[in-house]
C-alpha cells in the first residue's frame, strides 16, 4: 500500500523521480548494479546527453485532435513504440521481478523481453503477460542447456529470440566491485561480512528478500545432469558464453521464429546481421555497461539505419527516460525503442504499479510531444521534425 501511494505521489511526475525511491529501497549493491555502468561511466552518461543535442522542428498552427501511438514490431501491433528491455537480476530489485514487469507491459499493450538472468521461470513470465514476450539468450550453461531453453520458450509461446552479441566478457563495472556484488552473491560468509552492513541497512528489503527464498537459481539455465544454474558469479559464466556469428547456424535450427540481434553499433555489423537473416536489429551499447567510450546509441543510430536500407527493422535502446527521447529516436529512423532502467527504477520502487506508472508517464509524454510537434501519428515522424545531431563534444570524466 505504501508503495502504491509513492507511485501516485505528486513527487513522481517523470521517470527520473523513481530513481531516488529505488535508491532508498534497495541495498547499495543492488541499486548500483541497476544504476551503474562500466569503468568511468562515460558511455552511460553520453547515452543521456546525446538527446540534449537534438532539437525539434515543430509544425505550429496544426490541430491534432488525437495521436496514434501504435506501431508494428516483428509483425505484432503494439499500443506504443516502447518495449521493455531485458534486465537481469530483476527479482533482487523486487520479488515480482520479471513476472511483474511482463504483466505491466502486457497491460500497456506492448512487448516484454525476458533476460536469461531471470529469477522466474520463463513459463510463468509468459503466462503473466497479455502481450508478446521475447526471450533474450546468453549461452550460459553451454549449447545443450540453451537448446533445451529454446524448446521451452517455443512451447510456452515466446514470440521472438533476442541474441545479445556485445558480451564477450562482462564489462568492468567498478561500483559492483566496490560494493562486493560478487562476494554477496557467491562468496563464503567470511567474504560477505565486510559488505553485509549495506544489506542490513535496508531491513524491509531484507525481510522481503528472505521471504522470497533468498538468492534464486537461474530457472531458465538448466545444465544437463546438474539442474538450474546457481546465481553465482555471472561474470565468469558470461566469459564462457559468447555468441558468435557462427552460432547463428545451430540457433536457427533450434529456433524457427524471428531472431533479433542486439548490440549493433556499426554499419558493418548491421549489414552482417541482415545477411544472417535478422528480423530486427537493436542499436545498443548495453546501457553503457560493457565497453566504455562507445558512442551514444542515438549517435550510432543513423549509420545503422543507412546500412540496413529498410531491409530489416531497427530498434534502439540506451538512455531513454522521456517521451521526447522516444520521439527523437523515431525521427532518426528507429521503429521503436527499448527501455531498461526507465522501468526498472519503477519496479524497484513499487513493484508492478511502479512499472505501470513508468510506462504511463512515457505514454503521456509521447502523446504530448506529438501534439506540440503538430504530428498526429508516430508513423509520420521523420528527420524533418528534428535538427541535425550536434557534434560530439569531449565527455567529462568522472572525478
Amino acid at each position: 500500500m505504501k508503495a502504491a501511494r509513492a507511485v501516485a505521489s505528486p513527487r513522481v511526475v517523470c521517470v527520473e523521480d523513481f530513481r531516488p525511491l529505488a535508491r532508498r529501497r534497495l541495498p547499495k549493491a543492488v541499486f548500483d548494479y541497476l544504476d551503474g555502468g562500466a569503468e568511468g561511466e562515460v558511455t552511460l552518461r553520453e547515452n543521456r546527453r546525446a538527446f540534449e543535442d537534438v532539437t525539434f522542428r515543430p509544425r505550429h498552427a496544426v490541430a491534432v485532435p488525437q495521436c496514434d501511438l501504435r506501431t508494428r514490431v516483428l509483425g505484432f501491433d503494439l499500443a506504443l513504440p516502447i518495449l521493455l528491455a531485458p534486465v537481469g537480476y530483476s527479482r533482487l530489485m523486487h520479488p515480482g521481478g520479471e513476472v511483474a514487469a511482463a504483466r505491466a507491459a502486457g497491460a500497456a499493450g506492448t512487448a516484454y523481453i525476458l533476460s536469461t538472468i531471470s529469477g522466474h521461470r520463463l513459463e510463468d513470465v509468459k503466462a503473466a503477460s497479455s502481450g508478446p514476450v521475447f526471450y533474450q539468450l546468453y549461452l550460459m550453461g553451454g549449447r545443450e542447456a540453451a537448446e533445451a531453453t529454446l524448446e521451452r520458450a517455443r512451447v510456452a509461446g515466446f514470440a521472438a529470440l533476442v541474441l545479445t552479441i556485445d558480451t564477450a566478457v562482462s564489462g568492468m563495472r567498478e561500483r559492483d566491485y566496490r560494493n562486493g556484488m560478487k562476494e554477496l552473491i557467491s562468496g563464503s560468509l567470511l567474504e560477505k561480512l565486510p559488505y553485509l552492513p549495506q544489506v542490513f541497512a535496508r531491513p524491509r528489503w531484507l525481510v522481503r528478500f528472505l521471504l522470497d527464498g533468498g538468492l534464486p537459481h537461474l530457472p531458465n539455465v538448466v545444465i544437463p545432469g546438474q539442474g538450474p544454474m546457481p546465481l553465482v558469479d555471472i561474470n565468469a559464466a558470461l566469459a564462457r558464453s559468447t555468441i558468435t556469428w557462427e552460432d547463428l547456424g545451430w540457433i536457427r535450427k533450434s529456433w524457427h521464429g524471428p531472431i533479433v540481434i542486439k548490440g549493433v553499433l556499426t554499419g558493418d555489423d548491421a549489414r552482417r546481421a541482415v545477411d544472417e537473416g535478422a528480423a530486427a536489429i537493436v542499436v545498443s551499447n548495453h546501457g553503457g555497461r560493457q565497453l566504455d567510450y562507445l558512442p551514444a546509441t542515438l549517435r550510432a543510430l543513423p549509420e545503422v539505419v543507412t546500412a540496413v536500407a529498410g531491409r530489416t527493422e531497427v530498434l534502439m535502446d540506451g538512455g531513454v527516460r522521456r517521451g521526447t527521447d522516444v520521439v527523437k529516436a523515431l525521427c532518426m529512423g528507429a521503429r521503436a525503442v527499448l527501455v531498461g532502467r526507465a522501468y526498472a527504477y519503477g519496479l524497484a520502487a513499487a513493484g508492478e504499479p511502479g512499472v505501470a506508472r513508468a510506462l504511463e508517464i512515457l505514454r503521456v509524454d509521447l502523446e504530448r510531444t506529438l501534439r506540440l510537434l503538430g504530428c498526429g501519428s508516430v508513423a509520420e515522424l521523420g528527420r524533418s521534425y528534428v535538427g541535425a545531431l550536434g557534434a560530439v563534444s569531449q565527455p567529462e570524466r568522472r572525478p
